[in-house]
Protein backbone atom coordinates (compact mmCIF):
# COMPACT_ATOMS: atom_id res chain seq x y z
CA UNK A 1 0.00 0.00 0.00
CA UNK A 2 1.01 3.45 -0.58
CA UNK A 3 0.95 4.72 2.81
CA UNK A 4 1.09 8.31 3.27
CA UNK A 5 0.02 8.88 7.08
CA UNK A 6 1.90 8.07 10.08
CA UNK A 7 -1.26 7.84 12.75
CA UNK A 8 -4.57 6.51 12.98
CA UNK A 9 -6.88 7.83 15.63
CA UNK A 10 -6.63 5.28 18.71
CA UNK A 11 -9.57 3.21 19.50
CA UNK A 12 -11.67 5.23 22.27
CA UNK A 13 -14.57 4.39 24.85
CA UNK A 14 -17.48 3.75 22.66
CA UNK A 15 -15.62 1.22 20.77
CA UNK A 16 -15.30 -0.99 23.75
CA UNK A 17 -19.63 -1.76 23.10
CA UNK A 18 -20.21 -4.84 20.56
CA UNK A 19 -21.27 -4.56 17.28
CA UNK A 20 -25.02 -5.28 16.53
CA UNK A 21 -24.96 -8.97 14.54
CA UNK A 22 -25.02 -8.65 10.97
CA UNK A 23 -23.39 -8.60 7.60
CA UNK A 24 -21.02 -5.63 7.67
CA UNK A 25 -19.29 -4.90 3.37
CA UNK A 26 -16.57 -2.39 4.70
CA UNK A 27 -14.77 -0.81 1.96
CA UNK A 28 -11.07 -0.79 2.10
CA UNK A 29 -8.15 1.13 0.85
CA UNK A 30 -6.83 1.01 -2.79
CA UNK A 31 -3.44 2.49 -2.14
CA UNK A 32 -3.70 5.13 0.55
CA UNK A 33 -3.85 4.23 3.75
CA UNK A 34 -4.95 7.74 4.64
CA UNK A 35 -8.36 6.85 2.51
CA UNK A 36 -9.58 4.41 4.92
CA UNK A 37 -12.68 5.59 6.59
CA UNK A 38 -12.89 6.66 10.47
CA UNK A 39 -16.14 4.19 10.12
CA UNK A 40 -14.68 1.54 8.61
CA UNK A 41 -11.52 1.06 11.11
CA UNK A 42 -14.06 1.45 13.84
CA UNK A 43 -16.52 -1.60 12.31
CA UNK A 44 -12.96 -3.52 11.42
CA UNK A 45 -11.29 -3.29 15.14
CA UNK A 46 -14.73 -4.06 16.80
CA UNK A 47 -16.62 -6.98 14.49
CA UNK A 48 -16.06 -10.62 15.43
CA UNK A 49 -14.79 -11.96 12.43
CA UNK A 50 -13.22 -10.45 8.87
CA UNK A 51 -13.93 -12.50 5.76
CA UNK A 52 -11.09 -11.79 3.29
CA UNK A 53 -9.44 -12.73 -0.05
CA UNK A 54 -6.55 -12.91 1.45
CA UNK A 55 -5.62 -12.81 5.45
CA UNK A 56 -1.70 -11.77 4.70
CA UNK A 57 -3.03 -8.85 2.56
CA UNK A 58 -6.22 -7.86 5.24
CA UNK A 59 -3.53 -8.34 8.01
CA UNK A 60 -1.33 -5.80 6.94
CA UNK A 61 -4.37 -3.21 7.33
CA UNK A 62 -5.40 -4.31 10.28
CA UNK A 63 -1.47 -4.16 11.24
CA UNK A 64 -1.65 -0.48 10.53
CA UNK A 65 -5.13 0.41 12.12
CA UNK A 66 -4.70 -1.63 15.75
CA UNK A 67 -6.88 -4.37 15.21
CA UNK A 68 -6.68 -7.48 16.33
CA UNK A 69 -10.03 -9.13 14.89
CA UNK A 70 -9.93 -12.71 13.53
CA UNK A 71 -9.85 -13.55 10.18
CA UNK A 72 -11.11 -15.79 7.57
CA UNK A 73 -10.52 -16.48 4.49
CA UNK A 74 -13.61 -16.23 1.88
CA UNK A 75 -12.64 -15.96 -1.65
CA UNK A 76 -13.79 -17.11 -5.43
CA UNK A 77 -13.31 -20.80 -4.61
CA UNK A 78 -15.15 -20.46 -0.79
CA UNK A 79 -17.26 -23.57 -0.92
CA UNK A 80 -20.90 -22.98 0.05
CA UNK A 81 -20.46 -24.65 3.46
CA UNK A 82 -18.25 -21.77 4.17
CA UNK A 83 -20.78 -19.51 2.86
CA UNK A 84 -23.40 -20.65 4.75
CA UNK A 85 -21.31 -21.12 8.00
CA UNK A 86 -20.62 -16.91 7.73
CA UNK A 87 -24.27 -16.28 7.30
CA UNK A 88 -24.72 -18.69 10.54
CA UNK A 89 -22.40 -16.80 12.14
CA UNK A 90 -23.79 -13.28 11.19
CA UNK A 91 -27.15 -13.96 13.05
CA UNK A 92 -25.46 -13.74 16.73
CA UNK A 93 -21.97 -11.53 15.60
CA UNK A 94 -20.68 -9.38 13.77
CA UNK A 95 -19.26 -10.48 10.49
CA UNK A 96 -17.03 -7.86 8.45
CA UNK A 97 -16.44 -8.49 4.56
CA UNK A 98 -13.47 -7.01 2.88
CA UNK A 99 -11.59 -7.12 0.00
CA UNK A 100 -8.11 -7.19 -0.83
CA UNK A 101 -8.57 -3.48 -1.77
CA UNK A 102 -12.03 -1.53 -2.83
CA UNK A 103 -15.30 -1.69 -2.16
CA UNK A 104 -16.33 -5.33 -1.61
CA UNK A 105 -18.92 -6.84 -4.43
CA UNK A 106 -17.00 -4.74 -7.24
CA UNK A 107 -15.53 -7.69 -8.82
CA UNK A 108 -14.72 -10.18 -6.36
CA UNK A 109 -17.21 -12.71 -5.21
CA UNK A 110 -19.19 -11.09 -2.53
CA UNK A 111 -22.40 -11.14 -4.15
CA UNK A 112 -23.34 -14.42 -3.22
CA UNK A 113 -22.76 -13.65 0.55
CA UNK A 114 -24.85 -10.48 0.68
CA UNK A 115 -27.97 -12.53 -1.50
CA UNK A 116 -28.07 -15.42 0.65
CA UNK A 117 -27.72 -13.16 3.73
CA UNK A 118 -30.54 -11.08 2.75
CA UNK A 119 -32.86 -14.42 1.93
CA UNK A 120 -31.89 -15.33 5.51
CA UNK A 121 -32.95 -12.18 7.03
CA UNK A 122 -29.86 -10.96 8.03
CA UNK A 123 -29.09 -7.17 8.71
CA UNK A 124 -26.94 -6.24 5.69
CA UNK A 125 -24.54 -2.57 6.53
CA UNK A 126 -22.26 -1.19 4.07
CA UNK A 127 -19.10 1.11 4.88
CA UNK A 128 -18.46 2.61 1.66
CA UNK A 129 -15.28 4.08 0.82
CA UNK A 130 -12.56 4.11 -2.01
CA UNK A 131 -13.42 2.22 -5.49
CA UNK A 132 -10.78 2.13 -7.72
CA UNK A 133 -13.79 2.12 -11.13
CA UNK A 134 -15.26 5.54 -9.29
CA UNK A 135 -11.49 6.95 -8.63
CA UNK A 136 -10.32 6.13 -12.24
CA UNK A 137 -13.67 7.60 -14.01
CA UNK A 138 -13.21 11.33 -11.86
CA UNK A 139 -9.58 11.41 -13.02
CA UNK A 140 -10.00 10.73 -16.68
CA UNK A 141 -11.65 13.29 -18.04
CA UNK A 142 -14.12 11.64 -20.02
CA UNK A 143 -17.66 11.87 -19.72
CA UNK A 144 -19.05 10.69 -16.41
CA UNK A 145 -22.90 11.09 -16.75
CA UNK A 146 -23.51 7.66 -17.42
CA UNK A 147 -21.09 4.59 -17.36
CA UNK A 148 -21.07 1.54 -17.69
CA UNK A 149 -18.64 -0.83 -15.18
CA UNK A 150 -17.56 -4.17 -17.20
CA UNK A 151 -15.54 -5.71 -14.93
CA UNK A 152 -12.08 -7.39 -16.69
CA UNK A 153 -12.12 -8.41 -20.44
CA UNK A 154 -11.93 -11.76 -21.48
CA UNK A 155 -8.01 -13.45 -21.39
CA UNK A 156 -8.37 -15.62 -25.69
CA UNK A 157 -8.64 -12.84 -28.07
CA UNK A 158 -11.73 -14.13 -29.88
CA UNK A 159 -13.88 -13.44 -26.33
CA UNK A 160 -12.89 -10.36 -25.82
CA UNK A 161 -12.94 -9.11 -29.65
CA UNK A 162 -16.47 -10.48 -28.92
CA UNK A 163 -17.25 -8.75 -25.77
CA UNK A 164 -16.02 -5.58 -27.50
CA UNK A 165 -18.34 -5.30 -30.22
CA UNK A 166 -21.08 -6.47 -27.88
CA UNK A 167 -20.60 -3.14 -26.02
CA UNK A 168 -20.41 -0.97 -29.00
CA UNK A 169 -23.19 0.34 -29.12
CA UNK A 170 -23.61 1.58 -25.18
CA UNK A 171 -23.84 5.39 -25.40
CA UNK A 172 -22.03 6.20 -21.76
CA UNK A 173 -18.07 5.71 -20.93
CA UNK A 174 -17.02 1.89 -20.65
CA UNK A 175 -14.90 1.08 -17.70
CA UNK A 176 -12.90 -1.87 -17.50
CA UNK A 177 -10.40 -3.32 -14.62
CA UNK A 178 -7.09 -4.72 -16.33
CA UNK A 179 -3.49 -5.94 -15.38
CA UNK A 180 -0.17 -4.77 -16.07
CA UNK A 181 0.82 -7.78 -18.28
CA UNK A 182 -2.71 -7.55 -20.41
CA UNK A 183 -2.91 -3.90 -20.43
CA UNK A 184 -1.36 -3.76 -24.30
CA UNK A 185 -3.13 -6.24 -26.07
CA UNK A 186 -6.71 -4.85 -24.31
CA UNK A 187 -5.42 -1.51 -26.22
CA UNK A 188 -4.74 -3.28 -29.13
CA UNK A 189 -8.13 -4.84 -29.17
CA UNK A 190 -9.60 -1.83 -28.82
CA UNK A 191 -7.86 0.17 -31.13
CA UNK A 192 -9.22 -2.74 -33.73
CA UNK A 193 -13.25 -1.76 -32.75
CA UNK A 194 -12.54 1.88 -31.68
CA UNK A 195 -9.82 3.56 -33.32
CA UNK A 196 -10.84 7.25 -33.10
CA UNK A 197 -12.39 7.14 -29.39
CA UNK A 198 -11.05 8.59 -26.62
CA UNK A 199 -9.33 5.83 -23.78
CA UNK A 200 -7.74 6.44 -20.39
CA UNK A 201 -5.36 4.25 -18.42
CA UNK A 202 -5.57 4.99 -14.54
CA UNK A 203 -3.13 3.48 -12.68
CA UNK A 204 -1.29 3.49 -9.08
CA UNK A 205 -3.98 5.20 -7.86
CA UNK A 206 -3.94 7.08 -4.65
CA UNK A 207 -0.09 5.85 -4.57
CA UNK A 208 3.00 7.83 -4.87
CA UNK A 209 3.44 7.54 -8.80
CA UNK A 210 -0.77 8.07 -9.34
CA UNK A 211 -0.86 8.47 -13.13
CA UNK A 212 -3.94 8.64 -15.86
CA UNK A 213 -3.11 8.94 -19.24
CA UNK A 214 -5.12 9.81 -22.01
CA UNK A 215 -5.36 9.59 -25.52
CA UNK A 216 -6.32 6.64 -28.56
CA UNK A 217 -6.42 2.99 -27.93
CA UNK A 218 -3.27 2.56 -30.48
CA UNK A 219 -1.28 5.44 -29.23
CA UNK A 220 -2.04 4.37 -26.04
CA UNK A 221 -0.86 0.84 -26.85
CA UNK A 222 2.63 1.84 -28.16
CA UNK A 223 3.14 3.91 -24.95
CA UNK A 224 2.89 0.94 -22.76
CA UNK A 225 4.76 -1.47 -25.17
CA UNK A 226 7.64 0.96 -24.90
CA UNK A 227 7.16 1.15 -20.95
CA UNK A 228 5.41 -2.05 -19.69
CA UNK A 229 2.98 -1.17 -16.36
CA UNK A 230 2.57 -3.34 -13.27
CA UNK A 231 0.05 -4.14 -10.83
CA UNK A 232 -4.35 -3.19 -10.97
CA UNK A 233 -5.20 -0.60 -13.72
CA UNK A 234 -8.30 1.15 -14.78
CA UNK A 235 -9.04 1.17 -18.53
CA UNK A 236 -11.55 3.70 -19.53
CA UNK A 237 -13.48 4.03 -23.18
CA UNK A 238 -14.84 7.34 -23.83
CA UNK A 239 -18.88 7.06 -25.22
CA UNK A 240 -19.37 6.73 -29.16
CA UNK A 241 -19.09 10.30 -30.69
CA UNK A 242 -22.04 11.34 -32.02
CA UNK A 243 -23.01 11.81 -36.36
CA UNK A 244 -23.47 15.03 -37.67
CA UNK A 245 -26.79 14.36 -39.41
CA UNK A 246 -25.50 15.58 -42.72
CA UNK A 247 -23.21 12.59 -42.44
CA UNK A 248 -24.99 9.34 -44.01
CA UNK A 249 -23.58 5.99 -43.24
CA UNK A 250 -25.18 4.77 -46.58
CA UNK A 251 -24.05 7.68 -48.13
CA UNK A 252 -20.30 7.26 -47.15
CA UNK A 253 -19.85 3.65 -47.66
CA UNK A 254 -21.34 3.98 -51.22
CA UNK A 255 -18.72 6.52 -52.10
CA UNK A 256 -15.77 4.34 -50.54
CA UNK A 257 -17.15 1.16 -51.98
CA UNK A 258 -16.49 2.60 -55.39
CA UNK A 259 -12.80 2.64 -55.10
CA UNK A 260 -12.40 0.83 -52.01
CA UNK A 261 -12.93 -2.99 -50.57
CA UNK A 262 -15.47 -3.65 -48.14
CA UNK A 263 -12.62 -3.62 -45.33
CA UNK A 264 -10.99 -0.49 -46.33
CA UNK A 265 -14.57 1.37 -46.69
CA UNK A 266 -15.73 0.47 -43.31
CA UNK A 267 -12.33 1.38 -41.89
CA UNK A 268 -12.25 5.02 -43.31
CA UNK A 269 -16.33 5.68 -42.66
CA UNK A 270 -15.01 4.57 -39.34
CA UNK A 271 -12.75 7.04 -39.02
CA UNK A 272 -14.57 10.05 -40.25
CA UNK A 273 -17.66 9.50 -38.08
CA UNK A 274 -16.55 7.38 -35.01
CA UNK A 275 -19.23 4.54 -35.90
CA UNK A 276 -18.52 0.75 -34.63
CA UNK A 277 -16.39 -0.44 -37.93
CA UNK A 278 -17.97 -4.01 -37.52
CA UNK A 279 -21.13 -2.58 -38.07
CA UNK A 280 -19.81 0.00 -40.81
CA UNK A 281 -18.58 -3.56 -42.34
CA UNK A 282 -21.70 -5.61 -42.10
CA UNK A 283 -23.67 -2.62 -43.60
CA UNK A 284 -21.05 -2.41 -46.36
CA UNK A 285 -21.37 -6.10 -47.09
CA UNK A 286 -25.41 -5.73 -47.89
CA UNK A 287 -25.02 -2.80 -50.03
CA UNK A 288 -22.24 -4.27 -52.12
CA UNK A 289 -24.63 -6.85 -52.38
CA UNK A 290 -27.53 -4.62 -53.92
Amino acid sequence: MGVRVSKLPAPDAAETEPLSEGLYIVATPIGNLGDITLRAIDVLRRADVIACEDTRVTGKLLKAIGADTRMQRYDDHASGDVRTALIERARGEAVALVSDAGTPLVSDPGYRLVREAREAGIDVTTIPGACAAVAGLTLSGLPNDRFLFAGFLPVKEKARGEALAELAGVEATLVFYETGPRLERSLTAIAEVWPNREVAVARELTKLHEECRTATASDLAEHYAAHPPKGEIVLLVGPPAETAPEADPDELLRGALEHMSVSKAAKEVAKATGLDRQTLYARAVELRGE
